[in-house]
């Protein structure tokens, strides 16, 4: 069983002083969040799964000019794609009356867009070379040589997991921490294996068992937006908090207007999940999109990340039009508790928080003392 302790070394390797990671969210976070997450105690992160090895590495050098403190950079190990032609012309014929309803049309095939990390062998070379000091994987873990290169270069590495299996696997292959995501969480779902049966087990129970479970230190993602959900995570043993929803709000994030607005206001009490954007389960805000995936007459998805060629092209036609409800708002549960704070304002208030979480916990138990 992980102890405090053991956390708190965790913590201290990393350079934390708070309990508080903020969340990778590729394709949201920018160096001006990352560096302003850990330059006030906590661990900013960098989604790059979307990025070139190039492009990864421009953004960890950005944000090592704005900050002398560690982030995390994290990818994705999803299985690569696999094409079938017929499931994406399906795909495409189906949406074409959208397209057109916005002055546009489909595009003519579709790409695989982004190149898991398990086969990208120039963003593995490129993060040997930079050795940022946390990397984290997203949808299962590297081959086992590309983690002991990482390990060997001193990087520090996180693994999510949505179950007892996924987490044991990552302690086998050596990671230094397990990332508990329960479905309360917005964005992707990080089951390794899409194609089998989710057990949809929430931020707590699965903290709980993880910690109860592992000699290894846990961190708790999940539909925590506050102090008070951070202070119940580390009650029932995580050493820290991953927060994504409650950052998005946050200036410092490459959103658009429209998702702002969504997230900031009356939309937000309404997610679900959807793969029609992506072609894998994530969790968005209601909205257009979600709502055509959820058309009983819809054909299935190509493979991830290839239906997110069509889902990106539909929302850029959308928007041309003034029509903003075909994008990836990615949200989770409690996203009505986001607030529109600079980071480091934020990381401040949820430090105040958490601390005055503990004391009324602190001040229960003497009373029943």
């Amino acid at each position: 069983m992980s102890t405090q302790a053991d956390g708190h070394a965790l913590l201290r390797t990393l350079g934390i002083r708070k309990p508080i990671i903020q969340a990778p969210m590729a394709g949201v976070t920018t160096p001006a969040l990352a560096a302003a997450v850990s330059n006030a105690g906590g661990l900013g992160s960098l989604g790059v799964a979307a990025m070139s090895a190039e492009s990864a590495r421009k953004a960890i050098h950005q944000t090592r000019e704005l900050t002398a403190r560690p982030f995390n950079i994290n990818v994705f190990c999803h299985r690569p794609a696999t094409a079938d032609a017929a499931v994406e012309r399906a795909w495409l014929d189906w949406l074409e009356p959208v397209f057109r309803e916005y002055g546009a049309a489909p595009p003519q095939s579709l790409s695989e867009i982004y190149t898991s990390f398990v086969a990208d062998a120039s963003m593995q070379a490129m993060l040997l070379e930079e050795k940022p000091a946390v990397v984290s994987f997203h949808f299962g873990l590297p081959p086992d040589a590309v983690i002991a290169g990482l390990k060997h270069a001193g990087v520090r590495l996180l693994a999510s997991a949505t179950n007892l299996d996924e987490a044991a696997a990552a302690v086998e292959a050596g990671v230094d921490a397990i990332v508990a995501q329960g479905i309360e969480a917005g964005g992707h779902r990080g089951i390794f294996d899409a194609t089998t049966r989710d057990e949809r087990l929430g931020t707590f129970a699965l903290t709980r068992l993880l910690a109860s479970e592992f000699d290894l230190p846990v961190i708790a993602a999940g539909g925590i937006m506050d102090g008070a959900g951070i202070a119940a995570a580390l009650a029932l043993g995580a050493q820290a908090a991953q927060l994504g929803t409650a950052f998005v709000a946050c200036p410092e994030t490459s959103i658009d207007e429209a998702y702002r607005r969504a997230l900031l206001g009356d939309a937000a009490r309404h997610t679900t999940f959807t793969s029609a954007i992506s072609g894998r389960l994530a969790r968005s805000i209601v909205n257009r999109f979600t709502t055509l995936g959820e058309d009983p007459q819809a054909p299935r998805t190509p493979s991830y990340p290839i239906t997110y060629d069509a889902g990106k092209a539909l929302n850029a036609a959308a928007k041309a039009k003034g029509e903003f409800g075909y994008g990836a708002q990615w949200a989770g549960q409690a996203a009505p508790l986001a607030r529109a704070l600079p980071a480091a304002e934020l990381m401040a208030q949820l430090e105040r928080e958490t601390r005055e979480s503990i004391e009324r916990l602190q001040s229960l138990q003497t009373g029943w003392a």
